[in-house]
């Protein structure tokens, strides 16, 4: 049957609908994500309507990335539901065609919505949170007053008798160029004497270029320089895998990027947490599409008990917060990257299977 005229039928049924959400889903998507970006930065010296358009362009695959899930629950949802009214479901049940097997196209749709997402989704998504960091960094121009951002994140480096501390705003090029960078340098007491301010700083080999240079020493007048060459023993590699958020790394690229990072020394847990949420992602959206299912099969000539579609549409809403919300205890070291992100999904195919089986087979 899965081959089979019915099969393929139920299986075109669940594609074109999901099509259907995609298109709905980017539409709203773009026109939230462009308001609140020009609310946000209209203010910027570099920004036009033609830049915030292209911004919201290059977002919208990491934006459209984060719905997928419940995309597949109100997917799985909706055409079920169609069928159901359409008295479809219940010729298929006459026929002695069980609920694994009518069920077995919506889960090779949600398996093939997945791969998607990790193959190709994914990849542009974080190559457009790259670009996006790129043009807000443009927008913001000659803005002296444009607020900082409330995390900054610090590296430290000794080279020789140098220890310093170095913050920045923004991180381009992989960790290698940072913008609106701080340098805080400490004697051998752990006293400040010596903090730099630089619009950019470039890691070059052994050094770090310094750029329209603050320089202030307690006691001493404020001075600017033009450039500043700053010693440093730090490695392209090291910078690049110590400062790059795992969310800009594509799915085929994470696996070599854990490896480097643990040649270096540099903790992976949020890359290794990434991989593997990545990795389960296909089977995130069959477990969203067994909860689906438990409350669209009952059948209802006219409407659904709202009740009963409320509470399923509350369990995906649960699911997803409870692994995003495992992912960060995995990012942090708190639980094993494997464990926190398979164990939410494989608790929720398991209820998923459980709650069809205690419906259907008694």
């Amino acid at each position: 049957m899965i081959f089979g005229t019915l099969g393929r039928y139920f299986f075109r049924r669940y594609m074109v609908t999901t099509v259907w959400f995609f298109l709905g889903i980017i539409s709203i998507v773009f026109l939230i994500d462009f308001s609140e970006t020009a609310t946000r930065m209209s203010g910027l010296p570099g920004y036009t309507v033609a830049s915030g358009l292209l911004m919201t362009a290059v977002r919208l695959p990491l934006l459209l990335q984060q719905t997928i899930p419940f995309i597949a629950l109100f997917v799985g949802m909706t055409v079920l539901i169609g069928l159901n009214r359409k008295y479809e479901l219940v010729v298929t049940r006459a026929a002695g065609i069980s609920v694994w097997q009518f069920m077995t196209p919506f889960v090779v749709g949600a398996l093939l919505l997945g791969v998607l997402t990790v193959t190709v989704i994914n990849p542009i998504a974080a190559w457009g949170q790259r670009q996006a960091a790129l043009v807000e960094t443009d927008w913001r121009g000659q803005d002296k007053l444009a607020n900082k951002a409330s995390q900054i994140p610090w590296i430290r480096q000794i080279s020789g008798q140098d220890d310093v501390i170095i913050g920045a705003q923004t991180i381009l090029e992989n960790g290698t160029l940072l913008t609106d960078a701080v340098l805080i340098h400490f004697d051998s007491d752990g006293r400040v004497i010596l903090r730099q301010d630089a619009k950019s700083a470039k890691l070059e080999d052994g050094y770090w270029l310094l750029k329209d240079v603050t320089e202030r020493r307690p006691g001493e007048i404020v001075q600017r320089k033009d450039t500043v060459q700053l010693r440093t023993n730090l490695k392209q590699d090291f910078v690049r895998e110590r400062l790059t958020p795992p969310e800009t790394i594509a799915f085929f690229d994470l696996s070599n990027r854990i490896e480097i990072a643990k040649s270096f020394g540099v903790p992976t847990k949020a890359l290794e947490t990434q991989f593997h949420s990545l990795l389960s992602q296909p089977l995130l959206l069959v477990a969203m599409t067994l909860i689906a299912a438990t409350v669209s099969l009952k059948f209802s000539r006219f409407n659904q008990s709202r009740s009963v579609i409320l509470g399923g549409i509350l369990s995906g809403f649960v699911l997803y917060v409870l692994t995003v919300l495992v992912k960060a205890f995995g990012s942090s070291g708190v639980v094993p990257p494997f464990v926190a992100a398979w164990i939410p999904v494989v608790v929720a195919l398991a209820l998923g299977a459980t709650i069809l089986l205690h419906q259907e087979d008694g």
